[in-house]
């Protein structure tokens, strides 16, 4: 299948100029050979397959949204409009940079599980509406939520929040909060999801466990399989352990001048073997759950060890 994308804005709410969120849809397209296409270079979308299942993916902190496009084309070729979004902001303590968003106070005990902590993910969804070009070929009563590290976590606090949802899938990521935002050490927050989850972490994530003191917790415990275990409760609920990968695998490439890549262990499998086996997975799940295909989802057992509730 023919996958084009195209640029979209979103109002994402914060103070200028950190109130615009830049999107990159990703969708099936079909060329006609027109005049239009030759001198735009927009092709319009496939009608056979429309209206398309929407998946939204957060991009990890200071992670900018080009390093996932291997990963959401191929999620787009299986049948699906794939968002992804860059949005530069205040992170915490005046820092500024690439983030999906974070509402600190929403992750604190007097208001976490009231509303979402990542209000960017309505304004994204909001202006898919408003794309001209992909009027009618959008199905918003279908969407999935991803996201990568930081991304995963607000994905996995703010799901039921959002209209329409019907699975989330995460890499690197999970619900042990943070110690300063006035939670006990060890605290596994409960995933706010009504729906399915795939979680996906490789065995050799150096952030995670470089990260572990934020959370109070030992730097040999896993945080993914204790939100697999402890914050999680569907029984469609997958964790994807990929042997050997670490947690930039779902990134190609990996940029080593932000984010925070030096803290991660170098990799003991193939990344783009690791990253094309956790590929397959994801459009698997995604076609189960959004898609109403009636299959199991299942994975490469030679990268991946599946986990099911």
């Amino acid at each position: 299948m023919n996958v084009r994308s195209l640029w979209w804005s979103a109002g994402s709410g914060g103070s200028p100029p950190f109130d615009t969120a830049h999107l990159k849809v990703y969708y099936p397209a079909r060329a006609q050979g027109t005049d239009a296409e030759r001198l735009s270079g927009q092709i319009p979308p496939d009608p056979e397959g429309a209206p398309y299942p929407v998946v939204v993916f957060c991009s990890g902190v200071n992670v900018e949204q080009a390093v996932y496009r291997p990963f959401a084309a191929a999620i787009a070729a299986a049948g699906f409009a794939v968002v992804t979004f860059d949005r530069v902001a205040e992170l915490f303590g005046g820092q500024v940079g690439l983030t999906p968003g974070v509402d600190l106070d929403a992750a604190r005990p007097d208001a976490y599980g009231t509303r979402p902590t990542c209000p960017a993910l309505p304004a994204v969804i909001g202006a898919l509406e408003e794309i001209g070009p992909l009027k009618g070929v959008l199905d918003l009563d279908r969407i999935a939520l991803g996201g990568h590290s930081a991304g995963g976590t607000v994905v996995l606090q703010s799901a039921r929040f959002v209209p329409g949802v019907r699975a989330c899938f995460a890499y690197g990521a999970h619900t042990m909060v943070a110690t300063m935002l006035g939670w006990p050490a060890g605290t596994v927050l409960p995933a706010q999801v009504e729906c399915p989850v795939l979680l996906g972490v490789g065995t050799r994530d150096g952030v995670i466990m470089g990260s572990a003191d934020r959370y109070g917790q030992d730097a040999d415990a896993d945080p993914v399989t204790r939100t697999f275990t402890e914050a999680l409760s569907g029984p469609g609920d997958l964790l994807a352990l990929l042997k050997g990968a670490n947690h930039f695998a779902i990134a190609d490439p990996v940029d080593p001048t932000a984010a925070r890549a030096f803290l991660d262990l170098e990799p003991e499998t193939d990344p783009a073997a690791a990253r094309g086996a956790f590929t397959d997975l994801t459009i698997a799940f995604l076609r189960a759950h959004l898609r109403g295909e009636e299959t199991v989802p299942s994975a490469d057992p030679a990268h991946i060890d599946l986990r099911r509730r």
